[in-house]
Parts: C-alpha cells; sequence; structure tokens
C-alpha cells in the first residue's frame, strides 16, 4: 500500500512538474555525457599508450662521415665503436632492459627513406650520405633514459632519441580536451544539482497541505519525503540512460563505423568502455538527486 502510494505520488509530482522535470533530465544528459567522454577519452589515452609506447624503439645515431656535431669531432664511427655499442646493449648493465638490438646500415636507412619519401628528395641522395643506426626495443618504454645515459656519451653515438617524443604533443592534446571536458561537466552538473533542487522544492511548496496533513496523521517522515526524492531520481536517472545511450551511440556509429574505417591503425575504445563507465554514470545521477533531495527536503518537509 505504502509503496503504490509513493509511486502515484512520483507520477503525480513528475506530471505537475513536468517542465522542469524534462529539464532536469536534459541538463543531467549534457553533464553526464561530458562525463563519460572525459573517461572515454582517458580510456582512449591509455589504449593508445599502451599500443604505441610497445612499439616505439629507441634510436641510437652513429656518427656520419663529416659530421658537425661535437659528439663526432673525432670523424664516421669505427666498425670497433659499432661493436662496443652493441656490447653495452646486449650484454651491459642496461642488457636485462633491452628485449631486442637490430643495426640498420647505411643503405637499409636509404632504402627506408626511399619508401617514405613522396617529394623526390632521394634521387639527390646517395647510401653513403645517410646515417647508420641502432633500434633498440625495450622491455619498458619508460627505462629509455637509464639505457640513454649507458650510451650517450661513448665513441661514435651522435644522438640518442625517444620516439615516445613523437607521441608526446597528441597526448598532450587529449590531456587538455579531457580537463575540458571534465570542466563542462562539473559546471553543467552543477546546473543538474540546482535543477533538482528547484525541481523539489516546486512539488514540496505545491504539496505542502498535503504534506502537512501526513505530518498530523502520524506519517513517517521517510513515507513523506520519499515521493520528493524519487522525482529527482527517476529524471536524473532518466537523463543518465540518455546519456548512456549517445555515448554508445557515438562509439558505435562514428568511431566503429567511420573512424576505425578510416584510420586502421589505432586502437579505439570500444562498446565495452561505454558500458564499464555506465554504471557509474547512473550512479552520479542518482548520488547528485540525492544530494539535492537532502538540501532541499529538510527545510520544506519538516515538521
Amino acid at each position: 500500500m505504502r509503496l503504490r502510494f509513493i509511486l502515484s505520488e512520483v507520477m503525480n509530482g513528475l506530471r505537475r512538474n513536468s517542465t522542469m522535470a524534462l529539464s532536469v533530465v536534459l541538463v543531467t544528459f549534457v553533464s553526464l555525457t561530458f562525463v563519460g567522454s572525459a573517461a572515454l577519452i582517458q580510456a582512449q589515452i591509455g589504449d593508445l599508450k599502451t599500443d604505441w609506447y610497445g612499439k616505439v624503439e629507441v634510436t641510437i645515431g652513429l656518427c656520419p662521415e663529416n659530421a658537425r656535431s661535437t659528439q663526432c669531432a673525432a670523424g664516421e664511427v669505427t666498425a670497433d665503436q659499432q661493436e662496443q655499442i652493441r656490447k653495452v646493449l646486449e650484454e651491459g648493465p642496461v642488457s636485462d632492459l633491452v628485449q631486442k638490438v637490430y643495426f640498420e646500415s647505411k643503405e637499409e636507412a636509404f632504402e627506408n627513406y626511399k619508401k617514405l619519401d613522396n617529394q623526390g628528395i632521394a634521387d639527390l641522395l646517395t647510401a653513403d650520405q645517410m646515417q647508420a643506426s641502432f633500434r633498440v626495443k625495450l622491455n619498458d618504454p619508460e627505462q629509455f633514459q637509464v639505457v640513454s645515459d649507458a650510451v650517450a656519451g661513448m665513441p661514435g653515438v651522435d644522438y640518442v632519441q625517444d620516439q615516445r617524443e613523437t607521441f608526446s604533443q597528441l597526448f598532450a592534446f587529449l590531456n587538455a580536451a579531457t580537463l575540458v571536458a571534465a570542466a563542462l561537466a562539473g559546471i553543467m552538473l552543477l546546473a543538474a544539482g540546482l535543477l533538482i533542487t528547484t525541481t523539489i522544492r516546486l512539488s514540496a511548496l505545491s504539496r505542502r497541505r498535503e504534506t502537512t496533513i501526513m505530518r498530523m496523521v502520524g506519517s513517517s517522515r521517510t513515507l513523506i519525503q520519499a515521493p520528493f526524492m524519487l522525482e529527482g531520481a527517476v529524471a536524473a536517472t532518466l537523463g543518465a540512460v540518455l546519456a548512456v545511450g549517445a555515448l554508445y551511440a557515438s562509439v558505435r556509429y562514428v568511431v566503429g563505423d567511420w573512424l576505425r574505417s578510416s584510420v586502421t591503425w589505432i586502437a579505439y575504445v570500444n562498446e565495452a568502455d561505454v558500458l564499464a563507465v555506465a554504471p557509474y554514470l547512473v550512479a552520479i545521477a542518482v548520488a547528485l538527486a540525492a544530494a539535492a533531495s537532502l538540501v532541499t527536503l529538510g527545510k520544506y518537509t519538516r515538521a
């Protein structure tokens, strides 16, 4: 009987304040869409780091002929110097950090450059003008600095480059996008909380006579407040469900059907990531409604 009464009051309240309830749904939907987007961007960054950092290599450029850098003042790297560098990598103190060492000769560097050249510059060069190098794959790319310190000052080494630097600007942009999405989400969540508070306040004021009678006949505070709390919770939860649906559709059709077919070398977030975020969005919606209800109902339904 009580449950039926509570549900009836919830439906009546939503019907009376349908415009405000719809506003709560829409604002919650937009704010939680930003929250979910921020979470998915972070998941995307994590996937990219796992995928790309596992493929990047450390490049150890060897001194070429007629080098201008002070590192190569002694001239082009010799065969003995190359062997010493290889031993440090494969047998030295950093060998346990190294997964694989590959030597790229001048001829191989020239052939690889020709494959990437689309401006005809390779036709003006010869293999002797290229720079030999060691390509080192690490067990843990985060240990780049240790390997760099071990070989950077050795004779015959021109430079040591971590390919992760290539992706640093991309990750910085994605992190900035996450912060923007999180900031917008925070503003919209505040707006949603204020709207829920206003909706509950209007509902409580419009039924003040009813709640007064309920208190006079001995109804508990929980029974009086439950319909108002559920009104906000229902509206906020509906907004969360819409946000999950929008994120799912975006990932399914925009990311899955369009981006994945256009740019195939990136590991994208998928529908499973959206479903993993979904419970948190619903929980945020319910918590937001509960907090707004507690702030409002204490004043407008107390004896």
